[in-house]
Order: structure tokens, then C-alpha cells, then sequence
């Protein structure tokens, strides 16, 4: 569904996408994941054409972004980091907004709508204001914006940033069903929980190139199936092994502070880059 291919973006000396390739399938959910800064922000700008790339192709649905914007824009939804409602109108008005720009037929566009707002939960909410809504609330307006055209394809910038996790999750499930009805996903986050319970697949990247990829699973059957991080002199190794039993022998015998957990996707990384995905 989406194809990237040798993509490349330079701002003065700054290489803040170098060399990215990776596909991603019809009808998954895909995450990039990274620390800010790392190049996915500046990826999804181009691939929802906000950013013209230095170099490099996108391809989604078979089109190519280069020569066939019109019809990839007709594909496409988008939903950005940051908060970009026009707060002057109501959420029904947000949305009756958008199906114009999109000449959604007069019915058709308040069927569309009504739809929508069921789906978000937000019918009682349609004659509020953007300013009276919490976050969560308009973090989910603006996925129900980027569906008013039927996308086939969802873009999603940082989805749950800022949120609780008790809203975040709530967005988590909202995306699920969206990808039940068939809408291929791809998202940017520096989440790993998001990240492992979210995506089908990820690709993990740092300073504009792509590192890793793959399924959660795969990705940390690299390292092992248990990690144990002993805190020893004010400093913190850590140990991976195949299962909990040789975790808990080899713990058995060290010194200072001693904790055995799974592995996660943030092991992945520091493996890979020597520090944190929040670093």
C-alpha cells in the first residue's frame, strides 16, 4: 500500500531523513518509532505531501507522490501532532468544514457526520466549541476529520502525545477499529507501549535512518525473551537470556539491586543506539 523508497530530506546541513526505505502493507497497522528528532515527523510530512523531499520516491496505492498528487490526496487522511482545529467553530461545523473542501454531496455529508460522531463518541458534543473540549476529545475530532472523505490510507503524527492513559487507550481502540474496517495505518510515536501493543509491524529509527524492522516480536527475540538490570556501584548492566530460569540462576549470584522483566522495544533501541528512545 504505501512504498518508500532511498527517501531523503536535507535542511542546510542537516540530513533529517537519510535514506529511508520500507513498505508497508495493505491493511496494517505500522509504526515508526523514535526519540524526537529522529526524522518521523519530517517522513509523514512528506509522505502526506505537507514537505517535498531532496530525494527519493513515495508510492501509495500505486501512485506515485511526485506526479500523481491529486489522486494520492483523494486516498489519503491525515491526522498531525499538534492540534489544528478552527476553535471559531463547533465540532459539527469542523467537520461539515471538511466534507465541503472535499465536495462531499450535501445528504451524503451529514450521513458522513452523524457516522462519525457516533463512531468517536461526540454526538452530544456537536454544538460545543473546539475550546470546551478536553484533549482527548479533540485529539478524536481530528481523526473523525481525516475520515470524512473515506481515506484508504490513515496517517497519524504522535496520535496519543500529551494524553492520559486512560485517553491514549482509548485512541488505541479507536484505531483498532478503524484498521478492522480495512484502513491501513501508518504512525509516528516515541511510545513503546504504543508501539508493541499497537502495530502489526515497526520500523524503528534514529537520526533519519532506519535501524530496525520489523514485528514487536521479532524485533525483541533479538535480544532474548528476559532482561535482567542490575544496579551495582550507581551503574545499571543489563543481561538477556532465553527464558526466566536462566534469568533468575545467573541473577541469583550478583550483587546490588536486581530486577527481571521481559523485553521490550526500548531494549531493542538501546542496543542499537546506546541510549533511551526518551533521550
Amino acid at each position: 500500500m504505501i512504498r518508500v523508497e532511498n527517501l531523503v530530506k536535507v535542511f542546510g546541513r542537516i540530513r533529517a531523513v537519510d535514506g529511508l526505505s520500507f513498505q508497508v502493507k495493505e491493511g496494517e497497522i505500522f509504526g515508526l518509532l523514535g526519540p524526537n528528532g529522529a526524522g518521523k515527523t519530517t517522513t509523514i510530512r512528506i509522505l502526506t505531501m505537507l514537505t517535498r523531499p531532496t530525494a527519493g520516491e513515495v508510492y501509495i496505492a500505486g501512485h506515485r507522490l511526485s506526479t500523481e498528487a491529486e489522486q494520492v490526496k483523494k486516498i489519503i487522511g491525515v491526522v498531525p501532532q499538534h492540534i489544528n482545529l478552527d476553535q471559531e467553530l463547533t465540532v459539527w461545523e469542523n467537520l461539515e468544514l471538511h466534507g465541503r473542501l472535499h465536495r462531499i454531496p450535501r445528504e451524503e455529508r451529514r450521513r458522513r457526520i452523524e457516522e462519525l460522531l457516533e463512531f468517536i463518541g461526540l454526538s452530544d458534543r456537536r454544538h460545543d466549541f473546539i475550546p470546551r473540549l478536553s484533549g482527548g476529545m479533540k485529539r478524536r475530532l481530528m481523526i473523525a476529520r481525516a475520515l470524512m472523505h473515506h481515506p484508504r490510507v490513515l496517517f497519524l503524527d504522535e496520535p496519543t502525545v500529551g494524553l492520559d492513559p486512560q485517553t491514549r487507550r482509548k485512541i488505541w481502540e479507536l484505531i483498532r477499529q478503524l484498521n478492522h474496517q480495512g484502513v491501513t495505518i501508518l504512525l509516528t510515536t516515541h511510545y513503546i507501549e504504543e508501539a508493541e501493543l499497537l502495530c502489526h509491524r515497526v520500523g524503528i529509527v534514529d537520526h533519519g535512518h532506519l535501524i530496525a524492522l520489523g514485528t514487536p516480536g521479532e524485533l525483541k527475540a533479538r535480544l532474548g525473551k528476559v532482561v535482567v538490570e542490575n544496579f551495582y556501584n550507581g551503574v545499571v548492566d543489563y543481561h538477556f537470556f532465553g527464558s526466566r530460569e536462566e534469568a533468575v540462576n545467573f541473577a541469583a549470584h550478583l550483587p546490588g539491586t536486581v530486577l527481571i522483566r521481559e523485553v521490550n522495544l526500548e531494549d531493542v533501541f538501546v542496543e542499537l543506539t546506546g541510549r533511551r528512545v526518551r533521550d
